[in-house]
């Protein structure tokens, strides 16, 4: 992957946070010393009701190893590809501001559980004439 095209600039990740897979619909990060990867996937919202307008939506789960295992879980879904950066780089910050042992699959999933990326949705706010 070129360290040029991915969508986070570098200066913006916390440290020790870096790429590690990218393509037009897909994007992942993870911490050096942690087995566990965060991705951005784009989805097809087949599923969505028409009149939102959606053609797509963006996944974020978290991957890791546990024992033999590879896990993965979704955090949330976001409508737009610059939510699901913002979001990426608030589940990055959590695990860097929070968590004592990155290489701890564990503390990394409970840090991530609690990332709210509410804050990311935007607000339409509508004004009568």
């Amino acid at each position: 992957m070129s360290r040029d095209h991915h969508p986070i600039p570098w200066e913006q990740l916390p440290p020790e946070w870096g790429p590690s897979e990218y393509d037009d619909g897909h994007f992942a990060y993870r911490h050096n010393q942690s087995p566990t990867v965060l991705v951005a996937n784009r989805t097809p919202a087949g599923d969505s009701h028409p009149g939102f307008g959606l053609c797509c939506y963006w996944e974020l789960r978290y991957r890791y190893s546990l024992g033999d295992r590879s896990l993965s879980e979704a955090i949330t879904r976001v409508s737009t590809r610059s939510a699901a950066v913002e979001g990426l780089l608030e589940c990055m910050h959590r695990v860097h501001d929070s968590v004592d042992q990155p290489a701890d699959p564990i503390e990394v999933v409970d840090a991530l559980r609690g990332v709210s990326v509410s804050d990311l949705v935007p607000e339409r706010r509508f004004s009568r004439r």
